[in-house]
Order: C-alpha cells, then sequence, then structure tokens
C-alpha cells in the first residue's frame, strides 16, 4: 500500500502540530489527527484540499493537542477517537489547561481506544499503538511507512516526563518498540517540531543512547569492547 498524503500545520502558542491524513491526493475523505489550537485556520485548510473529514484521531490529551476537537467536530461531523485512560481530560478540558491558554470547549468522544486496535477509516489502514511515557494513555497512529508520533518521539528529542503521569522508563520503552517494529525509513510525523525518520533518531538521537545498546546485536556489542 502507497504512503499517504499527510499535511502539516503548526498551530497554537506552544507550536503543536495538526494533521491532515488522506490515502492519495486527490482522495476525497480524510482524517484530522491532534487538531490543537486554531480551528478557523485548520477549517480553512480541510475546505481548500476539498475533503470531508471522516474521523478525529488524538494520540493524547494534553490541551495543545485538543483544543480545536469540539468546534472541528462539530463542524465537520466527523466522530473522534480518544485514549481511554484520558477521556476525562477532553470531557472537562479548562480543569487541565494551564493559566494563560483557552478557552477551550469540552467534547465527549464518540470512540475510546487502548492500543490493539485496527481501524479501517477514510479508505486508510491504521494500527492503534498504546505509547505510554509521556502521557499515560498515549497512543501512536501507525499507517503505512508512517507514525503519527504525538509527543513520543522528536527530532533529536522525545516527550517530557515531567507531566502528570509522565514515566522516562516507560516513555523509552515504547520508543524501543517502535524502534523495533517498523522500518528505518518510517517517516515520523511528530506533535512538535520537524519531520524525522526512525533510522535517524535511532542513529543520532542523544536521549536513545541505551536504546541505541539494547538494539545494537550482540556480536556488534562485543566486536566493539576493548580487547
Amino acid at each position: 500500500m502507497n504512503a499517504p498524503d499527510v499535511r502539516s500545520f503548526t498551530v497554537g502558542p506552544v507550536q503543536e502540530n495538526a494533521y491532515v491524513v488522506r490515502a492519495a491526493g486527490d482522495a476525497a475523505s480524510a482524517l484530522l489527527v491532534d487538531p490543537g489550537d486554531e480551528p478557523e485556520r485548520l477549517q480553512r485548510a480541510i475546505e481548500q484540499l476539498g475533503v470531508q473529514v471522516e474521523a478525529i484521531l488524538i494520540t493524547h490529551c494534553h490541551f495543545d493537542h485538543i483544543g480545536a476537537v469540539a468546534p472541528l467536530a462539530r463542524a465537520t461531523g466527523a466522530e473522534v477517537y480518544v485514549p481511554q485512560i484520558e477521556r476525562p481530560l477532553l470531557s472537562d478540558v479548562m480543569k487541565w489547561v494551564p493559566p494563560g491558554f483557552g478557552p477551550f470547549d469540552s467534547y465527549e468522544a464518540e470512540h475510546t481506544l487502548a492500543g490493539g486496535e485496527r481501524l479501517s477509516l477514510a479508505g486508510l489502514e491504521i494500527e492503534v499503538l498504546f505509547t505510554p511515557g509521556h502521557s499515560p494513555g498515549h497512543l501512536t497512529y501507525a499507517l503505512p511507512g508512517a507514525l503519527l508520533s504525538g509527543d513520543v518521539l522528536f527530532q533529536g528529542s522525545v516527550g517530557r516526563v515531567d507531566l502528570p503521569g509522565g514515566d522516562w522508563p516507560t516513555l523509552e520503552r515504547s520508543i524501543e518498540t517502535l524502534l523495533r517494529h517498523y522500518p528505518g525509513d518510517t517517516v515520523v510525523y511528530p506533535g512538535h517540531m520537524g519531520l524525522t525518520t526512525l533510522a535517524r533518531e535511532r542513529d543520532t538521537n542523544p536521549f536513545l543512547s541505551d536504546v541505541r545498546q539494547r538494539l545494537a546485536p550482540a556480536a556488534e556489542r562485543s566486536s566493539a569492547a576493548p580487547r
């Protein structure tokens, strides 16, 4: 299956990446992933692309990834898929928003996901992966040749773990799982900053030195040992 057509829109004061994803450049239906802010701008982009949003997928429910969910769900009629553990954060958004941000509208998601599901939406086959560590219920959405990774893995960095529910060993295991199960040329579409690939992060990300050691073949580790 061909790689999807992914359009990135950096929105809001935290510079979060929202994505419009469709099976091909001329596909009539699409997914909207992590609409964090600027709903009017995202709606204009959807209209300019000439697509019908079939579903809104959320990687995790930190405010910068869900701030525009409610208005865009209303405008498009799309149903919302959210991490099961974090559904209450979307249901009562402003309870969790730091001072100085918002206001955002709450929304009751139609669907919850725990990881392990396979979705067929907008002509796309999507594997739902449970990738906690940055947040307790964090999900990554895998498509052919692409990972919509939210705040798990960034270009040269990783998701922070100092927010409620964050945990470094858990995040490290989540990233290692992605590196073990997907090809190095898989494109990573992160929640912040620019695009990257799994191979680039495996080989150069300064936060993944321990993971690199575990991924290296035993023979390679042995040959590198002092003699």
